[in-house]
């Protein structure tokens, strides 16, 4: 299911089934994936594309300007994700790598191990430990510092300039710019998983609902009918 621009071409995945396929605007090449075999990992970022292969190899399309398609040389990786000029990769012995735009310490991950899963913004890193525990680098103002202090924490997403994440008990905690209402996910309660976009923000609940929060302006956030199978 999709919600934005009514007939925007991005939005146009119903006939999708069994395949790696990509949809919208492909001024960079970001789109160009229909020769990738093997894959299973996939990450999309501000005009560039990621792919997982089943060797620990990495695949990507895309805008190569800052560097962040420069991802040939990676190895044994298990995740990647996709900021808007840097990319990031997770190995299986759980620590990260890094590639593309660092101007703010974004990619500076060596120190970090023991991770479960990674998540790229506009300007910041954020990542998940085994044992609960956020990390994050980058541009100060997106609360990098504040994420930092969160616990028992079971998944985190990182938007443009915010991040969010859910608890054991289901509870959903956000840092960073909330000029658009982003963050405003104090309330939410009994969710399992959540996404942050450019400016808004997702949470999936047990019973399958969708909550959203933040800029609505091309319908983004009309999630109230869905209702999601959860396996």
């Amino acid at each position: 299911m999709t919600a934005g621009i009514p007939q925007a071409p991005e939005c146009r995945v119903g006939p999708w089934r069994d395949i790696v396929a990509a949809v919208g605007w492909n001024g960079d090449g970001q789109c160009d994936v229909a020769d990738w075999t093997g894959v299973v990992g996939i990450a999309a970022g501000w005009r560039r594309t990621l792919g997982v292969l089943a060797d620990g190899t990495v695949r990507a399309a895309g805008r190569a300007r800052e560097g962040a398609c420069d991802v040939g040389s990676w190895s044994e990786i298990v995740a990647v994700a996709a900021g808007d000029w840097h990319s990031v990769g997770l190995r299986a012995d759980g620590t990260a790598t890094a590639v593309g735009n660092n101007r703010r310490g974004q990619g500076e991950l060596r120190a970090w191990h023991g991770l479960r899963s990674i998540a790229a913004g506009y300007l910041h890193t954020v990542a998940l430990t085994r044992t609960g525990r956020v990390l994050a680098a980058g541009d100060a103002a997106v609360g990098v510092d504040e994420v930092t202090g969160w616990q028992d924490i079971v998944a985190v997403s990182a938007g443009s300039r915010h991040t969010v994440g859910v608890d054991t008990r289901g509870r959903v905690f956000a840092a960073g710019d909330n000029q658009r209402g982003q963050c405003d996910v104090a309330s939410w309660r009994h969710v399992v998983a959540v996404a942050a976009g450019s400016a808004h923000t997702l949470g999936l609940r047990a019973d399958g609902s969708v909550l959203a929060a933040g800029n609505d302006e091309d319908g983004q956030c009309d999630t109230s009918g869905w209702h999601l199978r959860i396996d």
